[in-house]
């Protein structure tokens, strides 16, 4: 579904990602794993076409997208949830929704509103909170908007940008359990950019480790959970998360 081979990029003369590879089959969660400034918010950002891929490939459904803009790769059925939420704080829930689906306004007013009778049942919250402004949600109920809005493009591929920032160990679970249902109740393939590597691969079914904008390990969520260099210096030695 989505290919990335040999991509390199950065800002100015700063080199971020250094031939990155990797690759995502529909139907999988894949989570990118690694320390503060690795490189994982550049590499979804550059798959998104927020930052140029200068140098290797990049294809979508056999399409190559390095070069589409950001609004095209929307409309080729990739969304991005990005880091820190960046709702739209002064709007409206409904009005957050009603921007999310920008691409789809072609499709006639009712699918609009179709899908976002299907967000509100994906996140009850969102319709009782519908006509409140979005900078007063609370940081989970405000990463369930995020992800909504993503969502309302009806992308095939989701992309998300650390979503457990700043959120209590039971909001995250809550947020882990809503990407699983994605996957088995609609068909989203998932890629998750996490911080909390053990999150994120006990939900996922495969990870890759990226260090120093460089692909350093790839495997099966199972087996990077059993990898002491993974352990070492991304698991600590808790067993288990708090909240199960």
């Amino acid at each position: 579904m989505l290919r990335l081979q040999n991509v390199s990029t950065g800002y100015g003369d700063i080199s971020v990602l250094k031939n990155v590879s990797l690759h995502i089959s529909r139907g999988e969660i894949v989570t990118l794993i690694g320390a503060n400034g690795a490189g994982k918010t550049t590499l979804l950002n550059t798959i998104c076409g927020i930052v140029r891929c200068r140098k290797g490939s990049i294809t979508y459904n056999d399409r190559p997208i390095d070069a589409r803009s950001a609004d095209q790769i929307v409309r080729l059925g990739i969304s991005q949830v990005p880091e820190g939420r960046q709702i739209f704080a002064p709007l409206s829930v409904l009005d957050n929704l009603r921007l999310g689906a920008y691409v789809r306004y072609g499709e006639g007013k009712k699918k609009v509103q179709e899908q976002i009778e299907r967000m509100y049942e994906l996140f009850p919250r969102l319709h009782e909170r519908r006509n409140q402004y979005a900078g007063t949600l609370s940081g989970g109920e405000q990463q369930m908007l995020a992800i909504a809005r993503a969502l309302m493009a009806s992308p095939e591929l989701l992309v998300l940008d650390e979503p457990s920032m700043g959120l209590a160990p039971l909001v995250v679970a809550e947020i882990f359990r809503t990407v699983t249902r994605l996957r088995d109740e609609q068909r989203t393939t998932i890629f998750l950019v996490e911080q909390n590597a053990r999150t994120a691969l006990k939900y996922a079914d495969r990870g890759y480790v990226i260090e120093t904008g460089k692909i350093m390990l790839e495997g099966s969520s199972a087996d990077l959970l059993d990898n002491r260099e993974v352990q070492r210096a991304y698991l600590g030695r808790q067993k288990q998360p708090i909240w199960e």
